[in-house]
């Protein structure tokens, strides 16, 4: 294992060790890799995904930021629909920073607390 793949390992475990998810208040799981974003909201007690949303179904012609934004407000809008208002967020091995904090702060700006 290359330096690289253990410091992305090392900084996966400090954010998880954080954040536990539950069915009121969810964990918000981010994954972006170099063509998508995908994102899901989780339960950590029985081990499931309660709602999921990626980029993947978007044909539009958009920048990963946009999309990632268009997902945010779209991961937002299910949550809503389950009855859900708070979540915690769990940016992996990911800094908060481009797509990530775009899809963080779209969700917050479309009613998610976190």
């Amino acid at each position: 294992m290359n330096k690289k793949m253990l410091t992305r390992k090392i900084r996966k475990k400090r954010v998880r060790a954080k954040v536990f998810g539950t069915k009121t208040i969810p964990r918000i799981s981010v994954s972006a890799t170099l063509k998508h974003t995908t994102v899901q909201l989780i339960d950590d007690e029985n081990g499931v995904t309660l709602c999921a949303s990626t980029d993947l179904k978007i044909k539009e012609k958009m920048t990963k930021i946009e999309k990632a934004e268009k997902i945010g407000t779209e991961i937002a809008e299910k949550a809503k629909t389950l009855k859900i208002n708070k979540a915690v967020f769990d940016r992996g091995y990911k800094l908060y920073h481009g797509r990530v904090k775009a899809l963080a702060e779209a969700a917050r700006k479309a009613g998610l607390t976190f």
